[in-house]
């Protein structure tokens, strides 16, 4: 006797619902919101683009504009730099020669700020040596290559080391440019804590005809790594031999932000 189960009708028409039952279902639901909204589908997809902007805004890049002449030549007032903002999200760290913004409230000023980063956590920053260049980590650094013309590495001399998780930075234009050298005094000595480092400026987007990538200069790679990255957690003065004011606004204009 055949034993073997026959199907039945019922049982052909039954099985897994249908994909295009779902996907007519939801195309109903953007329809409805569509048919809702004033605009319709014009305005639903405004607001998509929106959403989508405000989330890589947020997490992702941001444009800044430049209000000052602190970063010159490579940065001119007006132009605007995209942000990278997850380029120190995933344990990666700023380097030595990073262009990057950063929140200067309790150390700058109640502005976001845009300055070169040359020296990291442990660093030995002195300047200058025998021909005016600044060291790091006892190597001389040219920075001819990006220093606005005429301008010195430092018009006064200094001598510092950098905290564990701090940065040192200075402007390009080092005679019009308010930085590191001018809060060695201050709480914090002028060193920037890593954790307000909003993200890596990596594009001059704006005018059209400047657009460049900022590339990380090679000279800062052949610095030397710090002889002891954990002395940089000592001392209250953080080893400054000189201190000293220099003109110039260095704040930040983001879309929407404070400048």
């Amino acid at each position: 006797m055949d034993t073997e189960a026959q199907p039945t009708e019922r049982d052909r028409s039954s099985g897994p619902p249908q994909r295009g039952t779902e996907g007519r279902s939801r195309f109903a639901l953007v329809q409805r919101i569509a048919d809702w909204l004033p605009g319709g589908r014009i305005t639903l997809t405004a607001l998509a683009c929106l959403v989508f902007l405000l989330l890589l805004n947020t997490f992702v890049a941001q444009p800044f504009q430049i209000p000052s002449g602190s970063m010159e030549p490579g940065l001119r007032i007006g132009d605007r730099v995209l942000v990278n903002k997850v380029a120190y999200r995933f344990g990666a760290e700023p380097r030595r020669g990073d262009v990057v913004v950063f929140d200067g409230t309790g150390y700058f000023g109640d502005a976001d700020y845009i300055k070169r980063v040359v020296g990291v956590g442990g660093d030995h920053v002195v300047c200058c040596d025998k021909e005016g260049r600044l060291r790091v980590n006892g190597r001389s650094v040219d920075e001819t290559a990006f220093l606005h013309a005429g301008d010195r590495a430092s018009s006064v001399p200094f001598d510092v080391v950098v905290p564990a998780g701090r940065l040192f930075v200075l402007g390009d234009h080092r005679s019009a440019s308010s930085d590191s050298r001018d809060h060695l005094g201050s709480p914090g000595g002028g060193m920037i804590p890593v954790e307000d480092v909003i993200g890596r400026a990596d594009w001059i987007v704006w005018p059209a005809g400047r657009l460049t990538r900022l590339e990380r200069p090679e000279v800062y790679g052949r610095v030397p790594g710090a002889p002891d990255a954990s002395s940089g957690a000592s001392g209250a003065a953080f080893g400054v031999t000189e201190a000293s004011g220099a003109p110039g606004s260095s704040g930040v204009s983001a879309g929407g932000g404070h400048g």
